[in-house]
């Protein structure tokens, strides 16, 4: 099995033509968490101004995704528009076109030191949750498109959408630009915030534009592989073609509601006894692949080691190892150096793959309930503000919400 070389690069191959080609493609990982969890982005606001204040960050978590085995660096943009950067007082004295125009160069330069696409990224709005115009919405997205465009990404990709409606007008927008342009929701198997299923919101995509579809966020990796085989069921009931993509959490969320982990009491800060091992990561790549699924990654809780074990499950088909394999035995392989006896004999397949993980967690359940307040587009509590959320919000909310 040959490593990841750079002898191997065809620049000329875009995302539709590795697609098209039956390849395999591996998305990167959840880059809000993952640096939030670094100490550069900010839980709440979630906004990724770190491309400009911290670029040393984000190029080095592109570095390791890319050393893993990613062969797409999606820019750094998630909330990205002015909308959200200036929602509730969160003021950065940094417009979204700085913040963009800094995620593109990173991406890009991390891109060509690989055999990476880059990928310009678009996101949920707070516009839209207020209600505001369709026009108004699109020109949030405009913003961002036209930044990508003077960079010249490979491809775009309209993620993270509750409702399929505005994910349509995201895929509006980013057609005009005649590049590749992919749109993944983060819903579950009930569908978007207005139950439109999933079978449904893929074509509605499909026909909007868009030439990948699927899932990103909010759901573990098999419900994700589950929602997406839904959409491709629906995709070709309806007589369309498309490709279709998943990048769900790295965490377990067997208990959520149709809203996802948003709604689990650990969101977001105490998820960690959640988190899928690199042997979960595997099984999930498998899943994935057999479901016929050609564009693979990751969303929040992804670490590179993650998107590593993607690629390793994956290396037959894709014909390589990438170069951070170099670090790591297959299926524990490399513990067979280990001083300890006991710890040796754990250097094979059957062991990792038959282990069932302890959480170490005696007076905790192994599930929560999540909370349900059954709210969406249009709803008063959803009504964004540029303002900061005054206390006498907060007790209101408090007051309102479940003891936990």
């Amino acid at each position: 099995m040959r490593k990841a070389s750079l002898d191997n690069i065809d620049s000329f191959q875009g995302i539709l033509e590795r697609l098209n080609a039956g390849e395999v493609v591996i998305g990167d990982g959840g880059f809000v968490f993952a640096l939030e969890k670094r100490g550069y982005v900010k839980a709440g606001p979630w906004t990724p101004e770190a491309s400009v204040t911290h670029p040393e960050a984000v190029r080095q978590l592109h570095r390791e995704f890319l050393r893993s085995g990613s062969n797409v660096m999606q820019t750094f943009t998630f909330y990205a528009s002015d909308d959200k950067l200036e929602n509730r007082g969160n003021d950065l004295r940094l417009s979204g076109q700085q913040i963009n125009e800094a995620a593109c160069d990173l991406a890009r330069e991390v891109a060509n030191e690989g055999d990476a696409l880059v990928a310009g990224g678009v996101s949920q709005t707070p516009s839209y949750l207020s209600c505001k115009s369709e026009a108004e919405v699109k020109d949030t997205f405009k913003k961002q498109m036209d930044v990508f465009i003077r960079k010249n990404v490979d491809f775009l990709i309209a993620e993270y959408f509750e409702h399929v409606e505005e994910a349509e007008w995201a895929v509006h927008v980013l057609k005009s630009t005649g590049k590749p342009v992919a749109a993944t929701l983060c819903i579950g198997p009930d569908g978007d915030l207005n139950s439109v299923s999933p079978g449904d919101c893929a074509v509605r995509l499909v026909k909007a534009g868009a030439q990948i579809v699927g899932v990103n966020c909010h759901f573990d990796p098999m419900t994700c592989v589950k929602t997406v085989e839904l959409m491709k069921e629906g995709v070709e009931r309806a007589g369309l073609k498309a490709h279709f993509m998943v990048q769900p959490l790295a965490y377990h969320t067997p208990d959520c509601n149709c809203q996802g982990f948003i709604d689990l009491p650990e969101f977001p800060f105490a998820l960690e006894p959640r988190i899928l091992t690199r042997w979960d990561m595997q099984q999930y790549a498998r899943a994935a692949y057999n479901a016929g699924i050609r564009y693979i990654g990751g969303c929040c809780g992804f670490e590179p080691y993650h998107i590593r074990a993607v690629a390793e499950e994956l290396a037959s088909e894709r014909g390589l190892l990438p170069a951070a394999s170099e670090k790591h035995g297959m299926w524990g392989s490399g513990l067979d150096m280990h001083t300890k006896p006991w710890v040796r004999a754990r250097a094979r397949r059957d062991y990792w793959e038959k282990l069932k993980p302890a959480s170490g967690r005696p007076l905790c359940p192994s599930m929560s309930c999540p909370d349900s307040w059954g709210v969406t587009k249009g709803h008063a509590d959803l009504m964004q503000q540029k303002e900061a959320t005054t206390e006498e919000q907060l007790k209101q909310l408090f007051q309102k919400a479940p003891a936990k």
